[in-house]
């Protein structure tokens, strides 16, 4: 498994990654013993429907925030992922970002517009990355509703390589991986891998390997049609009761505090997926810009952090031996 990694500070707001909080999250992270980190921070446009995206000063992760997490980064080692995410600000789920594939005329008009803004956005940043020398570049994120249209994906994908020139990734949603037929043209196939492993009194890692056992051979499936290496781009599980069963969850706030659900959820996927040659890795979700640091207050916290938590301790063994 060559990636052995986490994502840092997706509620990152700018200043917040060059703070004393935020350098000290950091540190932490950097002490798990991962050899990536995936950097996936959030540009938004105004609605599903928009075919604008805005960069909102003062609110948007800067280019200074970035810059310095990936020279501490790399002044230690590791390697950077990054990962620029469109999301909508009507709270919509970015899944849901689509248009009618023809004006009254007959014309790809929404289209052109969307990945035309959608196209500078993501071309910004892959000449940030190749100036900063970023190992991998994320070109997209559980954009379900655009990724029928393959021929502006290639497009674009096309566009990013002549300004980047590390390894691209997409970032498909878990049970969709076949609906990206534009696969070949990245480098690695990502997925969000929030599998529902776990149900009601089936939690222990017996029982949830035996569910991962049924995803692995189905990535199996995908790494072959493609002849690319599976990366989950995003993968995890709260500390909370239940959450195995529906991991992708950040809602149910009343869930009681479950640190052992979430150590299997950790320790099944790493049993599995460990020495599958075609699996490049995990980045698991995610760690967030400030973070706690007493166990008081990692036992009041029922998120997808594992500082300090049984998660971490699986995760640094797992880390340790790979």
């Amino acid at each position: 498994m060559e990636i052995k990694g986490f994502t840092y500070g997706f509620d990152g707001r700018e200043g917040d990654y060059r703070s004393k909080e935020g350098r000290l999250s950091r540190q932490r992270l950097f002490e798990t013993g991962v050899n990536w980190i995936c950097l996936c921070f959030v540009v938004e446009q105004d609605d599903v429907f928009s075919r604008t995206i805005r960069f909102r000063f003062g609110e948007n992760v800067s280019d200074r925030d970035l810059m310095e997490v990936i020279a501490d980064a790399h002044k230690r080692g590791i390697k950077v992922c990054l990962k620029p995410t469109l999301n909508s600000a009507d709270g919509i789920w970015r899944a849901r970002i689509t248009f009618p594939d023809s004006d009254m005329w007959g014309k790809d008009r929404y289209w052109d517009e969307w990945f035309k803004d959608y196209s500078a956005f993501m071309c910004y940043y892959a000449k940030l990355a190749e100036e900063t020398q970023c190992e991998m570049l994320c070109v997209g994120c559980e954009m379900l509703g655009t990724e029928h249209k393959e021929e502006y994906w290639r497009r674009l994908i096309s566009d990013v390589r002549l300004l980047y020139h590390g390894k691209l990734s997409y970032n498909a949603n878990h049970g969709h991986e076949e609906d990206v037929h534009w696969f070949d043209a990245v480098d690695y196939v990502g997925t969000s891998a929030y599998f529902p492993v776990g149900s009601k009194g089936h939690i222990s890692v017996e029982e949830m390997a035996e569910k991962w056992k049924e995803v692995r051979d189905e990535m199996r499936r995908v790494h072959e049609r493609w002849n690319k290496p599976v990366l989950f781009m995003e993968i995890g599980c709260r500390s909370a009761s239940g959450c195995s069963e529906m991991p992708w969850d950040f809602e149910h706030t009343d869930l009681p505090h479950d640190e052992e659900e979430q150590a299997n959820f950790y320790e099944s996927c790493l049993q599995v997926f460990s020495e599958e040659e075609y699996f490049a890795g995990v980045f698991w979700w995610d760690w967030s810009s400030r973070i706690y640091d007493s166990r008081e207050e990692a036992e009041k916290e029922n998120g997808f952090n594992i500082h300090l938590k049984k998660a971490e301790q699986v995760m640094k063994e797992w880390y340790a031996r790979l």
